[in-house]
């Protein structure tokens, strides 16, 4: 089976060698990385960061979310996305295991750590297209209120209360939940 074209054919952009090993049913990782350093070498894979492969086209979406797995996008990513805050921020913010902050291609990825329950919940998290999870704008509301403490949002009206309900209760946090009930007393909501 030729590795390139298997690649290609994938819905996936980035890959980590376990990926492409479990793909190919390849078991010598040496051969394989051998092979993926081929494919980086004559420009038909890049190689951003030791351990990820993308396509040359990759989803940069997806590349945030393989740097440190498992992470989700969250936010002031998600945030500026729904019309929730205004401030452009070209950055990825990226939930994970760690705080850290990269920079591929030109792109920022900054990751923030949050609790490992937290990290681990689905709640408000989308799947989408088996390669990225990302937050709903509800859930980066809580996770930017629950790691920054007090914050000032321009626009409210994209956010569901009762999803913000729904999900509060999975950060066990009064302060959070003052927090919240602040913001929306204030803003007459």
């Amino acid at each position: 089976m030729d590795l390139i074209y298997t690649l290609y054919n994938d819905i996936r952009t980035v890959f980590r060698l376990k990926d492409v090993a479990m793909l190919m049913g390849e078991t010598n990782f040496n051969s394989l990385n051998t092979k993926l350093n081929y494919y980086v070498r004559t420009g038909r894979l890049q190689n951003p960061r030791k351990g990820l492969y993308c396509k040359p086209n990759y989803n940069p979406q997806e590349l945030a979310c393989r740097i440190f797995a498992p992470a989700y996008i969250s936010m002031e990513y998600v945030l500026q996305k729904a019309g929730v805050v205004f401030q452009y921020d070209s950055r990825f913010t990226i939930l994970s295991y760690l705080s850290r902050e990269v920079e591929i291609d030109n792109q920022i990825f900054s990751f923030r750590k949050i609790k490992n329950e937290l990290l681990m919940s689905q709640q408000g998290i989308e799947q989408q297209g088996n390669t990225t999870t990302i937050a709903i704008p509800e859930r980066a509301f809580l996770d930017m209120l629950y790691l920054n403490g007090d914050m000032y949002f321009d626009n409210l009206n994209p956010l569901k209360k009762d999803l913000i309900d729904q999900i509060l209760p999975i950060y066990n946090s009064k302060t959070l939940n003052k927090r919240v009930q602040k913001i929306f007393n204030d803003n007459g909501s």
